[in-house]
């Protein structure tokens, strides 16, 4: 079962606020951004900016759908995170992602991340 597809229900869940294929739409962009960071306009999405794939994980599975926080399941919630990383490039449209994989991706800004400063 194809969760993401045309008309799907996760996709329902996510395409109204990211638009479709995330790259768009009343709330965050989620894809795109590659090479921006050093620009005048850095553009900040899950595959320019975060520096790990389970941070992307856990956003997800504790504050999404904004409406409906922590109503998907893990397997859900493992679903539109390959999603989202594919759309970014960073992982194949075929690669399952789980617990033991999730880890292991490489996310582009990985060694760049600078975290905001605090007193």
């Amino acid at each position: 079962m194809d969760l993401l597809g045309p008309g799907a229900p996760i996709a329902a869940k996510c395409q109204g606020c990211h638009g479709a294929k995330g790259a768009g739409g009343p709330n965050d962009t989620l894809v795109g951004g590659a090479g921006t960071l050093a620009g005048d306009k850095p553009l900040k999405t899950v595959g320019s900016y975060w520096p790990y794939a389970t941070t992307l994980f856990d956003y997800v599975r504790r504050a999404m759908p904004w409406d409906h926080p922590r109503s998907l399941t893990n397997d859900e919630v493992y679903e539109v995170s390959a999603y989202i990383l594919n759309l970014n490039g960073i992982i194949g449209s075929d690669d399952v992602l789980d617990a033991q994989s999730l880890p292991k991706v490489k996310m582009p800004n990985r060694d760049g991340f600078v975290p905001f400063p605090r007193p």
